[in-house]
């Protein structure tokens, strides 16, 4: 390892020698200059040279005479020759050209150590005096032989120096030749590479010109298009305009059509209310009297004249409001007037029945007095013939026939009166079986599984309610079969749907939602089912309006239990379990009723029993003391159905509502059944 301080004094030296100074530009190639370009030293060869080219070519006996005066060790430039010849050692200074001795000491100066080795070997014959370095350069007098080997020396070195002067022209000539050629190669270049961009340029200002060419034909292209669709675009909206002209001349006849049909359909209307309400005055009781017709009987007739008369006039009331009435306004008010005649008919029966009945009770009391004045006439010929009988066994015998034929005659009737009440109650037992039937059927097939059986079951109940005949066991029922058939199956469809409620979805609860869409359609149909509905789930979940029964006095806990809800039977009172069962499946049923809208209905707006009885009926329960497990068992299954119909009406107001449930009521409630834990 080289020692630090001489490291660094090597670098400094090789920094300051001339070739540390030299510096190196890489981007000269980048500006376009030349390599030599900066390089102000002249060009020529080191003088060094010359003794290198006298070693090469002078022969061995030179080298020897000009090295003989050398001693063999030393390289210093400040050497003397001195000659032996001298015997004086008398010297003097001679001024002498540098010329004459430069050759020699420059030789012996710049020669390298294995060059003065070399020649040390030929020349150990020869003395050498080395002078001291201290003294002055002093140069003896040579012989002739030395002078001329001298003057060759100066003539060799002349000619190499004008060789080298020839040389070092013929190599500036070769490089202005190279550089010319190189500048000539460096320009065809260029100008081949100038060709090459233009022809780049041309080629591609020729792509422009053809994709502005492509693009011109595509755009021409284009707007022929654009015209052939805009001419068939306006031939397709004359087309259409045409049509729409059409469209509304069609309109307008159907308009006008209507308009004529709407205003016969309206006399019609006026015409049938007219019959209807004579007819109904027919049915009035009070323009009958007791003998001529049963009052009792008719007065059911006229109740329902007078609920087909309220039809009709609801009927001519939305008429009067500026519209016609329509072909479903015409078929009730028809079937109206058809129940209005079989109810005529029927009432003119029932006085046609009342009247033989009349008549043939008349027949039968003349035809006893008859007999009594008969058997009186035999029993008077009998006396007379008799006559030793006493008077007054002849006055008790006739008294007691006389009685006897009376008895007699009012068994007969009682007989006859009897048989025809019961052949009266059995035939309108009958009826009520087949009217039952037809009304809970379709209601008890109502479920989770329904499907698509939802609306046939729909319009087969509406139109038995409506009082058109349906099919039942291969046989036709129909309410207008008895004054008061549609009243009972109003009240037995009613009762049916809240039985649904009680079992089918107290057992399902997602039969909650059919049963009430079908409901709420039969409630917009038939008001009165609906109002039945509601009492009956009012009469069996009395929560439901929401109410608590409180025990009287004096009733038994069994009559109270009934009052709540619960089932009580010879086998004893229902369990717990099974009437929060009961509950939940009405009030589920109640909570899907007044959301549900029967999605094909005609008329626009809420349900018939809305929200709004949801929104009453949960604000009222709050305001109430809870019971335990009835309250909290009707709030979650309320709010489990209707929660979120309640949540998109009423929004912010609901959950305060619900606000109100967690932080007051809920604890009330948890405090008022703390004492059952």
């Amino acid at each position: 390892m080289v020692p630090g301080p001489v490291r660094w004094r090597a670098l400094e030296a090789l920094k300051q020698s001339p070739k540390g100074k030299i510096k190196y530009d890489p981007y000269w190639a980048d500006r376009g200059e030349d390599i030599m370009t900066g390089y102000s030293e002249f060009i020529g060869l080191s003088p060094r040279s010359g003794a290198i080219i006298d070693h090469l070519d002078s022969p061995p006996k030179l080298q020897r005479s000009l090295f003989s005066s050398l001693s063999p060790g030393d390289s210093s430039p400040g050497l003397s020759v001195e000659t032996s010849v001298s015997s004086t050692k008398s010297s003097f200074d001679i001024t002498v050209d540098n010329k004459l001795v430069s050759p020699i000491q420059t030789l012996a100066a710049n020669k390298p150590r294995d060059l003065d080795e070399e020649t040390d070997g030929h020349a150990k014959e020869d003395d050498v005096i080395v002078s001291s370095p201290t003294s002055p350069p002093s140069i003896s007098l040579q012989s002739p032989k030395a002078m001329e080997m001298a003057g060759c020396i100066i003539k060799f070195e002349k000619k190499q120096r004008e060789k080298a002067q020839m040389a070092l022209r013929l190599r500036e000539e070769m490089q202005k030749k190279m550089v010319a050629e190189v500048a000539r190669s460096e320009s065809e270049q260029l100008k081949r590479f100038e060709e090459l961009m233009e022809l780049k340029q041309r080629q591609e200002h020729q792509a422009i010109r053809d994709m502005m060419d492509r693009e011109a034909k595509e755009s021409i292209g284009r707007q022929e298009k654009l015209k052939e669709e805009h001419r068939h675009r306006m031939k397709v909206i004359n087309l259409r305009l045409r049509e729409a002209a059409q469209q509304r001349l069609r309109l307008a006849e159907l308009e006008r059509q209507r308009q004529v049909e709407g205003r016969e359909r309206l006399r019609n209307l006026n015409t049938i209310q007219e019959e209807i309400l004579q007819l109904n005055q027919q049915l009035d009781p009070s323009t009958l009297s007791k003998d001529d017709a049963p009052l009792a009987s008719l007065t059911p007739l006229s109740a329902r004249g007078n609920q087909l008369c309220s039809q009709v006039s609801e009927v001519v009331r939305r008429t009067a409001e500026g519209e016609f009435p329509s072909m479903g306004d015409m078929s009730v008010v028809e079937r109206a007037l058809q129940d209005m005649r079989a109810l005529i008919q029927l009432m003119q029966e029932e006085v046609n029945k009342f009247q033989e009945t009349k008549k043939k009770q008349l027949e039968q009391e003349q035809e006893c007095q008859r007999q009594v004045e008969l058997q009186v006439q035999q029993e008077a010929q009998k006396a007379a013939a008799q006559l030793a009988k006493a008077k007054a066994q002849k006055k008790g015998g006739r008294i007691a026939s006389i009685q006897d034929c009376h008895r007699k005659l009012f068994k007969r009737w009682t007989f006859d009166r009897i048989h025809e009440k019961y052949s009266s109650r059995h035939t309108t037992k009958k009826l009520k079986q087949e009217l039952q039937k037809a009304a809970t059927i379709p209601v008890s097939q109502i479920s989770s599984n329904s499907g698509s059986q939802v609306k046939e079951l729909f319009d087969k109940i509406d139109q038995f309610l409506s009082g058109q005949p349906v099919m039942l066991e291969g046989k036709s029922v129909s309410t207008s079969m008895h004054p008061q058939a549609q009243n009972f199956a109003f009240y037995k469809v009613a009762e049916k749907f809240v039985k649904q409620g009680e079992e089918e979805v107290a057992s399902h609860f997602e039969a909650a939602f059919p049963i009430a869409m079908v409901a709420s359609g039969i409630w917009e149909q038939h008001p009165q089912v609906g109002e039945l509905i509601l009492a009956h789930l009012h009469k069996k979940c009395p929560y439901a309006v929401p109410h608590y029964p409180a025990m009287k006095d004096g009733s038994t806990v069994e009559d109270y239990q009934r009052l709540l809800g619960y089932r009580v039977d010879s086998s004893g009172v229902e369990d717990q379990n099974s009437f929060l069962k009961k509950m939940s499946g009405m009030i589920r049923l109640y909570a899907a009723i007044i959301q549900q809208k029967w999605p094909f209905s005609s008329k626009q707006g809420p349900p018939p029993h809305a929200l709004n009885h949801g929104w009453r009926w949960l604000a009222q329960m709050l305001n109430m003391e809870p019971v335990s497990d009835i309250t909290s068992t009707l709030l979650f299954e309320f709010l489990e159905v209707c929660g979120n119909a309640l949540m998109s009406q009423y929004r912010d107001q609901f959950w305060k509502l619900i606000r109100l449930l967690k932080e007051e009521y809920l604890p009330r409630y948890l405090q008022s059944t703390s004492h059952l834990k």
